[in-house]
């Protein structure tokens, strides 16, 4: 498949296919893609859906993750993931870039963009990882509206909402933002920094017909545990968000630390992705061979008569 062509480009609605995986069997997994090239790994190790991280996103552009990029910047994100893969993409929407009708337009330029799902989360500006000290909460209600504005303007997006509150407000205050944002409209939530197993167990247990998004980000609060462990306590989705960018980023890192050493690659060259992998991967035999059979077949074939007239 390339995405200009192919017999299994997607026809449905992004939005419409992510429902269809959440109503599946098991756990959906949706590991962090951070560009394009990101996407057709995965999609080729077998993965149904992906994530893109607003963290992964914003460390790509050498920036920290705090709420400084725009819409736009995230479409251009959106559009290659999507474009590449033919993917539903689950997509981090911050706070939503601003109120209500900043909202809506985001929900709308994500759709527009091709994201199938997208999360909101109950912090304020300046926003921060959701793993970090300090973060400021939005007052419920105010979350609340955010969400009925982004079930509003959606046509057939997911609309996740996140709660940082369990390290302000405790379980109890996290669940119950959790209900009053599932009663504005979220299909789904996302508790963030849950900091053992008792409190994702929890968590689901009061919340039993809500289908629930466990963040396995690494180096951070929750503890490492595995898709089949987060199905077992309750759990619908999972993200792993920034892994794809921490592996790739420390092996780039090893590069420029080999060459400022060697002077060189080969000492790295069996831990690179070949030519041909590379090639492969990008399906780039399939775009010469679409390109080769275009030329092919608009080639005008001209008779007697027509040279005659000429």
């Amino acid at each position: 498949m390339t995405y200009l062509v192919g017999k299994d480009l997607p026809t449905r609605p992004a939005g419409q296919r992510f429902r269809e995986l959440l109503a599946g069997k098991g756990i959906l997994q949706l590991p962090g893609a951070h560009n394009g090239q990101a996407a057709l790994q995965a999609r080729d190790n077998g993965f149904e859906a992906l994530y893109l991280s607003g963290a992964a996103m914003t460390a790509s552009m050498g920036l920290p993750d705090l709420g400084i990029i725009t819409v736009e910047e995230v479409c251009f994100f959106i559009r290659q993931i999507v474009r590449s893969s033919g993917l539903p993409l689950l997509v981090d929407g911050d706070t939503g870039y601003g109120e209500t009708l900043n909202v809506m337009n985001m929900v709308r330029a994500f759709e527009d963009a091709g994201a199938a799902a997208v999360h909101i989360e109950d912090q304020i500006l300046p926003k921060k990882c959701g793993h970090l000290n300090d973060k400021k909460l939005a007052s419920p209600q105010d979350m609340a509206q955010k969400v009925a504005a982004a079930a509003r303007a959606r046509r057939d997006m997911v609309i996740i909402a996140r709660t940082d509150a369990a390290g302000s407000e405790g379980i109890d205050g996290a669940v119950a933002r959790a209900r009053l944002y599932h009663q504005a409209g979220a299909d789904a939530i996302f508790p963030e920094a849950l900091t053992s197993e008792a409190m994702f167990r929890e968590f689901a247990s009061r919340l039993p017909d809500v289908p629930l998004l466990a963040n396995m980000t690494e180096f951070g609060r929750t503890p490492y545990f595995t898709a089949s462990q987060f199905e077992q306590m309750g759990y619908s989705m999972i993200i792993w968000p920034v892994s794809s960018l921490r592996a790739a980023n420390k092996a780039q890192d090893t590069l420029y630390k080999t060459i400022a050493r060697t002077g060189g690659t080969w000492d790295l060259l069996d831990q690179m992705q070949t030519r041909d992998e590379l090639y492969k991967t990008l399906r780039y035999y399939d775009y010469e061979s679409l390109d080769a059979g275009i030329v092919a077949t608009v080639l005008p074939h001209i008779g007697k008569s027509d040279r005659d007239a000429a």
